[in-house]
């Protein structure tokens, strides 16, 4: 078993209830025990114009291979109605592998640590809720130092889920 770290995301469709029917999917999937699930919180768009996100983070632990829980990830968002149209474009649903285990994934389809995760506070801070203090991912950068560097602007954290 391994841990991994879920990033979720909705601006579409009822956003709460998008994480809230993912959560129940992640919780399905063969090979793996949805172990925890951050707050809620809510995000400004990267692009300008859009509605805000509502954001989580879940901690899975799985055998399933990196592709497969991919696979299995893509098939949650399209059943949830996720059309890719547009790159950061509005979504009814979008899950990411932030984490795998300790693992460096660099494949054409998925990178792990997810790429700007530093930049995520979005991410960065629900994943704190989950994530052992002392967290370092497998290219050596800290959790802390990452939170240290992303400052809590433009998150509202949510009440309850």
């Amino acid at each position: 078993m391994e841990r991994i770290y879920i990033g979720m995301g909705s601006n579409l469709a009822d956003p709460a209830e998008q994480l809230r029917s993912a959560i129940e999917a992640l919780g399905q999937l063969p090979l793996t025990e949805l172990v925890g699930v951050s707050a809620f919180y809510q995000s400004d768009s990267l692009l300008p114009g859009q509605p805000r996100y509502t954001n989580a983070v879940a901690a899975l632990d799985s055998t399933l291979a990196p592709l497969d829980l991919l696979d299995a990830l893509h098939a949650i968002e399209n059943g949830r109605g996720r059309e890719r149209l547009e790159r950061w474009g509005p979504r009814t649903l979008d899950l990411d592998i932030v984490l795998f285990g300790d693992r460096l994934i660099d494949e054409p389809r998925l990178k792990v640590p997810h790429y700007h995760l530093q930049e995520r506070a979005f991410v960065l801070y629900p994943l704190a809720e989950l994530a052992p203090a002392d967290l370092r991912l497998a290219d050596g950068r800290s959790l802390s130092d990452l939170l240290a560097a992303c400052p809590f602007v433009g998150l509202e954290r949510l009440p309850s889920n």
